[in-house]
């Protein structure tokens, strides 16, 4: 991974009054590629990279998030392989980091609850291979006559 500029002590402060605002509404303090990030149910909506902050957004707060000067699809490696869903938004813009944090936990909090009452049942495990090889006896008769037939 591409390593970021060390975070500034105004980037974490703002970062963590973030962080405190969404914690009364379920947000995790956790981290993503070794970063400081913000989860709902798990999943990643935001984080800090350096002395900027990226969001997962969706919609129209995707598209304003890139219009900013300096903003721009999120490449943690550097490499030319953009996550699509996250913008990392530049210090300069701070003042709308709280606003994208909020934007990014909404689009989060609707999918996660759409995705929990859509889930379909949970599917029926399959059998251990130690149950699978107990085949019916007819069937072990059936290839017990194909070996004897195979042998001649």
């Amino acid at each position: 991974m591409k390593r970021p500029e060390p975070t500034s002590a105004g980037t974490k402060e703002r970062y963590e009054a973030i962080a405190a605002t969404l914690a009364a509404r379920g947000a995790e303090a956790s981290a993503m590629f070794g970063m400081p990030s913000l989860k709902l149910a798990g999943k990643a909506f935001a984080g800090v990279f350096g002395d900027r902050l990226v969001f997962k957004l969706e919609g129209a707060p995707h598209a304003e998030a890139l219009a900013l000067a300096g903003a721009g699809l999120f490449d943690p490696s550097g490499m030319g392989r953009p996550m699509k869903a996250w913008v990392v938004v530049p210090k300069k813009h701070a003042d709308a980091w709280g606003r994208l944090a909020e934007a990014a936990m909404a689009a989060l909090a609707g999918g996660v609850a759409g995705k929990a009452a859509t889930r379909p049942a949970a599917k029926r495990a399959k059998p251990s291979k130690a149950v699978a090889a107990k085949k019916p006896a007819e069937t072990q008769k059936k290839r017990a006559v194909r070996t004897k037939d195979h042998q001649r």
